[in-house]
């Protein structure tokens, strides 16, 4: 839709024909404020009218035929079939496999991890927070799609914009769930009883402990770039920008 502000990346990923995916910045909505301008998510106080608007907005962005299916994400580790669900669903990953479909997950800090086959039948996409990737979002989201017949050796993995590890400072609580789940390599000492926390590198640990090696992304940090990025982190109230990705037939 031409003229709308909307800025979206494309990620930089080997996906095959026919996957198409995205993720917005807080640029070419209408929302004001904290919100400013385009906030996906109807959660965090924005007004239900523009929020609605701005779906519209990037709706016309993705083009006809698509359906984005917004979670209500808990930071936990469900992982949902969108395109076999009706209507609001509360989980933290998003997979389909009908085209038109649109996995969607909104963050601002936590990392957006998309997935898809090599041979492009199989997408999704999970929220990446702290506590989601210790308690296994990354594991639960990778057995679905193999459910579906895909090798995890196949699953191509994408990570979008996170907060960056230079500016992640985590405390005692946060070191001890890292450490269990088995990514210690992701802290670095920080002030005293604090760590510095890699998102990044903590989900590249766990793809890879289920299997899966071709990872790409990891390029960004929200907390860094306030002109592009929502950041909880930085700002407490905020909008959200949001990682999608599909199968499109006409690609």
């Amino acid at each position: 839709m031409a003229g709308t502000g909307i800025e979206l990346i494309v990620p930089d990923w080997p996906a095959p024909p026919g996957i198409m995916a995205v993720n917005t910045t807080r640029c070419g909505g209408i929302s004001e404020g904290c919100y400013e301008s385009l906030n996906l998510a109807s959660h965090v106080g924005d007004e239900a009218a523009a929020v609605a608007r701005n779906r519209e907005l990037l709706a016309g962005e993705l083009g006809p035929g698509t359906s984005p299916r917004w979670l209500n994400q808990v930071h936990g580790t469900c992982v949902a079939a969108v395109d076999k669900t009706a209507g609001p669903v509360t989980a933290d990953a998003a997979i389909a496999s009908e085209f038109g479909v649109v996995c969607a997950v909104m963050t601002a800090d936590c990392l957006p991890i998309l997935l898809c086959d090599r041979h492009g039948l199989h997408v999704a996409a999970v929220h990446g927070g702290w506590r989601g990737l210790a308690s296994g979002v990354v594991a639960a989201s990778v057995a679905a799609l193999v459910s579906c017949g895909v090798a995890a050796a196949g699953i191509i993995a994408w990570l979008g914009p996170a907060i960056g590890p230079a500016v992640y400072e985590v405390g005692e609580d946060v070191r001890e769930a890292v450490q269990v789940a088995g990514a210690t390599s992701a802290l670095t000492p920080g002030a005293p009883g604090h760590w510095q926390l890699d998102l990044y590198g903590f989900a590249r640990s766990r793809l890879r402990a289920c299997g899966v090696e071709s990872i790409h992304g990891g390029d960004y940090c929200t907390y860094s770039d306030p002109q592009r990025f929502f950041s909880y982190r930085r700002d407490g109230k905020c909008g959200r920008q949001a990682s999608l990705i599909w199968r499109s037939p006409a690609s």
